[in-house]
């Protein structure tokens, strides 16, 4: 069974509804910048959080560029979750204009 794939774009839509945004990026990349509406789960540390995470509704994972957060949402698929990967991750996320902070001056893509 294979994770789907939603862009930037579907994802802030999905967003709008009652889907959760888990980053997987670690710290320091989420303190250069990252999606103001999601949460910081390290993808080392995901299985310590599963009973954190929603199951009654749609987990969206984000790294970088896609590639942790679908080892990710593999995971939290075997666990049960309703999951999607984002395309592209933060950078596909930034290049969209869509929200985007960081926890010190502009916020950035490390």
């Amino acid at each position: 069974m294979s994770v789907s794939e939603v862009s930037a774009n579907e994802a802030i839509e999905l967003l709008e509804g009652d889907a959760v945004l888990i980053d997987v990026r670690e710290e320091s990349e989420w303190e250069a910048g990252h999606a103001p509406m999601a949460s910081l789960v390290p993808l080392a540390q995901l299985p310590d959080h599963l009973d954190e995470l929603p199951r009654d509704h749609l987990i969206i994972c984000a790294c970088r560029s896609g590639g942790r957060s679908l080892r990710a949402a593999t995971y939290l698929q075997e666990n049960g979750f309703d999951v999607v990967n984002l395309s592209g991750g933060m950078l596909a996320w930034f290049a969209e204009d869509l929200p985007f902070e960081s926890d010190g001056d502009e916020a950035t893509i490390e």
